[in-house]
């Protein structure tokens, strides 16, 4: 079985990465040695690494500074060579332009301002007015911008507030309406507790009435079960006999 193609891209593990760069410099380096063994061919090989360790290796019988020449030759490239004098020169400006760089922020700290002409104490008085004038103005916008957002902060803080006080005062009037609800509900309901004995009473006593009126001898429709009646109701009770009844 063979092996899988390898995604040519970075890699990201430092370790694999590492390993990786080894083992394919040295292949490279093998290369190059056999391409030069056994073509007779001259070359230069230059390697760095990703932590900037150089690697090289050049052909037998040369050098790398004559491959270099012969690329530079054939290519019509030069590398630009520096003279000593003009290293130096370059060298002094710099450090010149370096100190007086230091006296001038001296003077502006108040230092060795013995030495200065009144032409240069003048000029350095009107720089530092009107770097002071800058910065005041600087603070000023600063300070300007601040109580800006300032208040803004605090109109916002209080818009809040007053929407929680609406909330709250809402919240209160339903609660309020709520305990009138319950009130009321109360005062009915010990009133009908009141009434209700009251009422009662007086059905139960008409109720009462009306059973004794029903059963109430003198009634029409009371019957005794033990008492006889005539045959003849019409009759006068003088006219009955007075050994018996006729049924």
């Amino acid at each position: 079985m063979g092996r899988g193609k390898i995604e040519i891209k970075r890699i990201e593990n430092t370790t694999n990465r590492q390993v990786t760069f080894s083992k394919r410099r040295g292949g490279l380096l093998k290369k190059a040695h056999e391409l030069a063994v056994l073509c007779d061919a001259q070359l230069g090989l230059i390697i760095f690494s990703s932590t900037g360790k150089m690697y090289e290796y050049c052909s037998s019988h040369s050098s790398m500074q004559q491959i270099m020449e012969r690329y530079q030759k054939v290519s019509g490239i030069r590398i630009q060579e520096y003279d000593n004098k003009q290293v130096f020169n370059e060298l002094t400006k710099m450090r010149s332009d370096t100190d007086k760089l230091q006296t001038s922020m001296r003077h502006f700290y108040g230092e060795d301002l013995v030495s200065l002409p009144y032409n240069d104490l003048h000029q350095l008085e009107e720089t530092l007015e009107n770097s002071v004038n800058k910065i005041r103005a600087r603070k000023n916008l600063m300070q300007s911008l601040f109580y800006k957002l300032q208040y803004q902060l605090m109109q916002q803080q209080l818009d809040n507030l007053r929407r929680k006080e609406q909330i709250l005062q809402d919240q209160h009037s339903q609660m309020y309406r709520c305990i009138q609800e319950m009130e009321h509900q109360q005062v009915v309901m010990e009133q009908k507790s009141m009434e209700q004995p009251v009422l009662d009473i007086g059905l139960y006593a008409d109720d009462l009435g009306r059973n004794m009126l029903h059963l109430s001898p003198l009634s029409p429709q009371f019957h005794h079960p033990h008492r006889l009646q005539p045959t003849q109701p019409n009759l006068q009770e003088a006219s009955l006999p007075r050994h018996g009844l006729q049924l």
